[in-house]
């Protein structure tokens, strides 16, 4: 059954991974969905996977003018996902300033700066979800990934200020915190495993899925059900939430 049918739901960070899944999961409701991300070549190749129902603007969530000009562009949102996000490692003392902020503009002002965007109109329908995809680094801490985990803990009390904030305003704000997931943030984080340690790509893989209990890394599909449910008329009293989707590492 569609449950979102006539809702228009904007993905951000959507042309592959987990924000294609959500994208794909929230289509599947009756939404129809527009999707945002920076390289427009594989955004077109996303909608047109998609099918029809989708749309796409090519838009870097860390610039305020353009993000509230895609928005514009895109008309009355009622499901915002939150889920452009970039991770960097490094050592604390190796951290530079250009790193740091990085990390905060993408990870956190780009959720402020599409929330800026689609709000009002949630707030003239009486009705919407915004739903912030985190991590389990915005949960607890990591080693060698001190911005990115500080962005992430961010975008949670973020997700948890603004959830009173609307309480009463028919619009809910929840977290969606996956563990070490199957996109290529992770490929990228294997590979740097292996050019620092000299690790095989299996061992590197290995390493990272140990953290879950299951002994696996969890699927985009997993963390597009989570978020998908968050989005339902159904789930109007789940607000504030920030649910850790990995298996069992975090509780």
């Amino acid at each position: 059954m569609e449950t979102l049918a006539g809702k228009h739901a904007v993905v951000t960070g959507a042309s592959r991974g987990i924000g294609l899944a959500i994208a794909r999961a929230l289509q599947a409701q009756g939404a129809r969905v527009t999707l945002m991300a920076r390289d427009a070549a594989a955004l077109e190749a996303a909608a047109a996977g998609l099918g029809g129902a989708s749309g796409w603007q090519a838009i870097d969530v860390a610039d305020a003018a353009g993000v509230a000009a895609a928005f514009e562009r895109a008309g009355r949102v009622d499901i915002l996902v939150n889920n452009a996000g970039q991770a960097a490692s490094a050592p604390f003392m190796k951290t530079d300033e250009a790193l740091w902020q990085r990390m905060l503009e993408v990870n956190l002002s780009g959720a402020y700066h599409c929330i800026q965007a689609a709000l009002p109109a949630m707030l003239d329908a009486g009705w919407g979800r915004i739903v912030n995809v985190a991590s389990t680094a915005g949960l607890t801490g990591y080693r060698y990934v001190a911005a990115y985990c500080a962005a992430k803990h961010g975008l949670v009390g973020l997700t948890r200020a603004l959830a009173l904030e609307l309480a009463a305003k028919g619009v809910t704000v929840n977290a969606v915190c996956p563990g070490y997931t199957e996109t290529d943030i992770v490929q990228e984080a294997v590979a740097n495993i292996v050019r620092k340690t000299g690790r095989s790509e299996e061992q590197a893989r290995a390493e990272l899925a140990a953290g879950n209990p299951q002994g696996r890394l969890v699927r985009p599909e997993e963390v597009a059900h989570a978020v998908a449910m968050l989005c339902l008329p159904a789930a109007a009293a789940m607000n504030g939430q920030s649910i850790a989707v990995a298996g069992g590492e975090v509780m």
